[in-house]
């Protein structure tokens, strides 16, 4: 006798939605372990590689690192958006870009993958990560950096990513190539980062953490209060910018 099982479509359209969401928090604790993976290694490296010119390292450094970030970008950018950073997330949910309930999960994954992350980078170089770090990250100048540093990011990430999306990875990770030079701040720009890095050598002391994250998230905040509007230029009505040699504001339908 054959038995037929019928499996009810709300079920199925339940388990479904589960197994994608799963599949995208996948992608952002996976992608976010390899960014500080790749970061904290490449500190390392480029210590070692810089040798007594101590200056290079933090170029080689943010070389590496962005480099590294454009490539996870575009690998788990069409899973889970390829954010890696909660304040990428949370823009994205109050902008409508992500379901607000999965805000926090894509969080809870990135922290839980920057932890991994910059854990197995200082077991490859074989440094101790269960450490307090003590690099010291205090005063207005460092915090006004790191604000500063995070309302580019989003600018960067929101503007590009709806006018440009196929160079948005590039310019994300050009942008912060650019900021860990330009920033008297250390420029995680990333809450996750920032937590992560309180572990192990070359890291951010944990009491200075919360002013840096406060900071971040006050950058993050007013970028998205600025750009979550479509402006009403568009790239595609560049070629219609004057009227009668006067500059026009063209709306886009």
């Amino acid at each position: 006798m054959m038995v037929v099982t019928i499996k009810h479509p709300v079920a199925a359209a339940g388990a479904g939605r589960g197994a994608l969401i799963a599949r995208r928090l996948a992608a952002e604790f996976a992608g976010t372990a390899l960014l500080l993976a790749i970061s904290c290694g490449a500190g390392f490296a480029a210590a070692r590689l810089a040798g007594a010119d101590a200056a290079w390292a933090p170029a080689i450094a943010s070389a590496i690192s962005s480099t590294g970030l454009a490539l996870l970008i575009l690998l788990f950018g069409p899973v889970s958006g390829g954010l890696f950073n909660p304040l990428l997330a949370l823009s994205q949910a109050w902008r409508g870009s992500l379901e607000p309930e999965l805000a926090l999960p894509y969080a809870a994954a990135q922290g839980a993958g920057a932890m991994l992350g910059a854990a197995c980078a200082h077991a490859i170089f074989g440094m101790p990560w269960l450490v307090a770090a003590s690099q010291g990250h205090s005063g207005a100048a460092s915090l006004l950096g790191e604000f500063a540093a995070t309302f580019g990011l989003l600018a960067v990430f929101i503007n590009c990513g709806r006018c440009r999306p196929a160079v948005a990875a590039c310019a994300v990770a050009a942008y912060v190539m650019a900021a860990c030079s330009w920033s008297p701040s250390i420029a995680h720009m990333n809450p996750a980062m920032t937590l992560a890095r309180t572990l192990g050598s070359g890291g951010l002391r944990l009491a200075d953490a919360p002013a840096c994250i406060l900071a971040q998230i006050a950058g993050a905040a007013a970028a998205t209060m600025l750009f979550r509007r479509k402006p009403a230029l568009q790239i595609k009505d560049v070629d219609r910018l004057h009227v009668y040699g006067k500059p026009a504001i063209v709306q886009s339908h």
